[in-house]
């Protein structure tokens, strides 16, 4: 491998400094120019505009305490049907640690493991269509790119990999990580990945030099999630510290830090079209408003097992899967949660062995994926037949002290 000087590394890191300056204007820019696919939540009201930062300081600001517990009080849950098992796939030899759909075609889904394979199936009959080899120890996190042929995998021996799915093999290592590393993600407009895991920074790559660009420090503890988003802050983070931190990548440093969680953050997930997060600690479900980290709703949580797993999908369904291998279902805008149930472990293994570890809805939300320590990965779906009249879900009981900021 050809050596790269320190002068070639200053050159390449002060060119993405700038190239992250020029296409944070461009893409506000654009979506200014042609309107936004973010919507922005504040009392059912949408501003194609809020994408600048300080457009959501002058209109947005923070809602009064009267206004809000009146909004709650008046709020009424969207029905969503129930969600219904219908697919067990086997095939792994350890727990399921990631699973993740390609969303370009809707056709296959990705799933890593403890024993140290990442699988590729087919969505729609649940068959494997290959098995890929090389690393080490367990693989943490998957991520599949929508602009390249490429999936990236993170894993406890240190290494993160990138996939060429054209050939099924591995391309391009990335070294760096002092420790295992747990979560990858793909940014979604530049070609940089960004990349977390027990030695508690984030570390950003160019894909195709597979050069470090910025390393960020600041989280306490290793670090569970890490997300890219188009617009700022184009970098979230979750950790064990119990904190949440939103990126400011041109300036190197945090731009906000959300701790009111009061144990480990396991997992963050993001809406599809909304522009906020919902993040899980413990039994603690949060919603937040983006980009300023404003909380937006608490979740009726309370009788959950410590979550490891988030998903929400266009529907506004928001899932929580549990280590006790409960399933739990909200509305997601008013924190309404309408379905719980419990998944059943496969004959042969232990109570124990039913805990779920992750989770991803598919291109449409119409299919849920969980990957299970019982080995198995199962495809759950809504009920077609169910209406609200037959099925009403949980009753809805707003409360207010679960709501305050």
């Amino acid at each position: 491998m050809t050596s790269i000087s320190d002068a070639d590394e200053v050159y390449i890191s002060t060119r993405w400094e700038n190239q992250f300056k020029y296409m944070a204007q461009q893409d506000i820019d654009k979506k200014v120019a042609t309107g936004s696919a973010i919507q922005v939540r504040a009392g059912g009201r949408n501003d194609n505009s809020m994408v600048l930062r300080e457009k959501y300081g002058e209109e947005m600001g923070h809602e009064s305490v009267i206004s809000r517990q009146k909004r709650i009080k008046e709020q009424v849950p969207k029905w969503h049907a129930p969600w219904k098992l219908v697919r067990v796939i086997n095939g792994h030899g350890g727990w399921v640690r990631s699973v993740v759909v390609d969303k370009v075609d809707n056709e296959w889904f990705a799933t890593s493991s403890n024993d140290k394979t990442i699988k590729i199936w087919n969505l729609a009959s649940g068959k494997l269509k290959i098995t890929l080899t090389g690393h080490e120890m367990t693989v943490r996190d998957l991520a599949i790119s929508d602009r390249h042929p490429y999936m990236f995998s993170v894993s406890e021996d240190k290494t993160v990999k990138c996939w060429d799915l054209e050939k099924n093999t591995a391309i391009r290592n990335y070294h760096g990580h002092l420790s295992g590393v747990h979560t990858v993600d793909i940014h979604p407009t530049l070609d940089i990945i960004a990349t977390a895991g027990r030695d508690s920074v984030v570390r950003l790559w160019d894909i195709r030099t597979r050069l470090p660009i910025m390393v960020l420090p600041g989280h306490k503890g290793p670090i569970t999630k890490v997300h890219c988003l188009p617009v700022d802050p184009q970098i979230v983070s979750s950790s064990v510290d119990a904190s949440i931190r939103l990126w400011d990548i041109v300036a190197g440093k945090a731009m906000k830090v959300l701790t009111h969680h009061q144990r480990t953050v396991r997992d963050i997930a993001f809406h599809p079209s909304e522009f906020s997060m919902a993040s899980a600690s413990t039994n603690d479900i949060r919603a937040w408003r983006l980009p300023l980290g404003e909380l937006l709703t608490n979740y009726e949580s309370n009788d959950l097992d410590v979550i490891n797993t988030l998903s929400v999908n266009q529907d506004d369904v928001l899932f929580a899967g549990g280590d006790n291998g409960a399933l739990s279902f909200f509305d997601y805008k008013s924190g309404h949660k309408y379905q719980s149930m419990v998944t059943k472990e496969l004959p042969g293994s232990l109570e124990s062995e039913r805990g779920i570890l992750c989770s991803s809805f598919d291109g449409t939300g119409l299919r849920l994926i969980t990957g299970e320590t019982d080995k198995s990965i199962k495809i759950w779906k809504q009920d077609e037949t169910a209406t609200p009249e037959s099925h009403p879900g949980l009753e809805w009981k707003p409360s207010i002290d679960l709501q305050k900021l």
